[in-house]
């Protein structure tokens, strides 16, 4: 009724052998992931010391940029210059963003074990919160 396949399937002939193309151990792909969430953190903190400069967020900013180069291998993550436009981005807005991605980070760095990460991930979400807190605690 039906004819059996003669010929090989397209995907084991794309495909070849399996050392044909480059795999990553779980190790370096949670290393990618976390590097990619520190380095996202590192771009609002920047936008965040445009709008609203403090020096926890200058220490924050090389704190995280350092964690990004060491997950990369020594390479340095890329930083946008800070600019100053006529319309800048709601503080409040770019520190709910801020502790997402701190959260994101957190999670990454646990699966990963890697301590130095997941306490700069979680010291950045406790800034952010205490950030988003009502002015008026602030003044009590």
């Amino acid at each position: 009724m039906y004819e059996p396949i003669r010929t090989k399937s397209v995907h084991s002939t794309m495909a070849g052998t399996p050392d044909d193309f480059p795999h990553r151990t779980r190790e370096e792909e949670l290393d990618i992931q976390l590097a990619g969430h520190l380095a996202a953190l590192l771009a609002v903190t920047d936008d965040l010391r445009v709008v609203a400069p403090t020096a926890d967020l200058d220490t924050a900013a090389e704190r995280l940029a350092e964690q990004v180069t060491r997950l990369r291998g020594g390479r340095a993550p890329a930083r946008a210059a800070a600019i100053t436009t006529g319309r800048e981005p709601n503080a409040d807005a770019l520190h709910r963003r801020a502790h997402t991605l701190a959260a994101r980070a957190l999670v990454v760095a646990a699966s990963r074990a890697d301590t130095a990460a997941a306490i700069l991930a979680a010291e950045r979400m406790d800034a952010h919160t205490a950030a988003l807190q009502p002015r008026a605690l602030a003044s009590h």
